[in-house]
């Protein structure tokens, strides 16, 4: 005959074992967050934290620049390179080689070379930060800030991403580029 007394002792168990799998999970979580850290941002070329406070200010002085400057990308060509995922036409997408001379014109709005802004260039890929060269103070020479020496060693798509500060207004650009694979 059973005894009576046995049934419905499994519960504590089931609490147990819930509860060690809660823990094991929230362990497995804190792990793998804290194996990922936080990249900085390079659309402003700043931590991802501080770019995400600044958003309003950033903005602000980004419609100062445009109210007052242009920022223009010179002496480079056109690629013939078409994305075959994008349904739509994509914009311009400049040619790079594996060493590149890169150009930019700084111009207020009535034409005249802006030869005292600090102009910085962050060479950047798509969806990774691996590859990142970043340029600070560019030189002025002959009405254009000037990077003598680009070297790139993977084929593929890139960003060139410039930001232009003057006083209170600070400006970006971002101009796609694609290195053909050698032949």
């Amino acid at each position: 005959m059973a005894n009576n007394s046995d049934r419905g002792k499994y519960w504590p168990y089931m609490i147990l074992g819930f509860l060690a799998i809660g823990i094991t999970l929230g362990f497995w979580t804190v792990k793998h967050a804290i194996g990922m850290p936080v990249h900085e941002s390079n659309e402003y070329m700043l931590k991802y934290q501080t770019a995400d406070i600044d958003a309003n200010q950033i903005q602000e002085a980004q419609a100062r620049f445009d109210q007052r400057y242009r920022v223009k990308l010179e002496d480079m060509k056109l690629s013939d390179f078409k994305p075959e995922h994008l349904k739509r036409k994509p914009g311009k997408i400049v040619a790079l080689n594996p060493v590149n001379r890169i150009s930019y014109r700084v111009t207020d709005k009535a034409g005249n070379p802006v030869s005292d802004a600090n102009v910085s260039l962050l060479l950047t890929r798509p969806h990774t930060e691996k590859e990142d060269q970043r340029f600070d103070h560019l030189p002025f020479k002959n009405g254009h800030y000037i990077l003598e020496k680009l070297t790139l060693k993977n084929p593929g798509r890139y960003i060139l991403r410039v930001r232009v500060q003057k006083g209170d207004a600070v400006g970006f650009m971002d101009t796609p580029g694609y290195l053909k694979p050698a032949q």
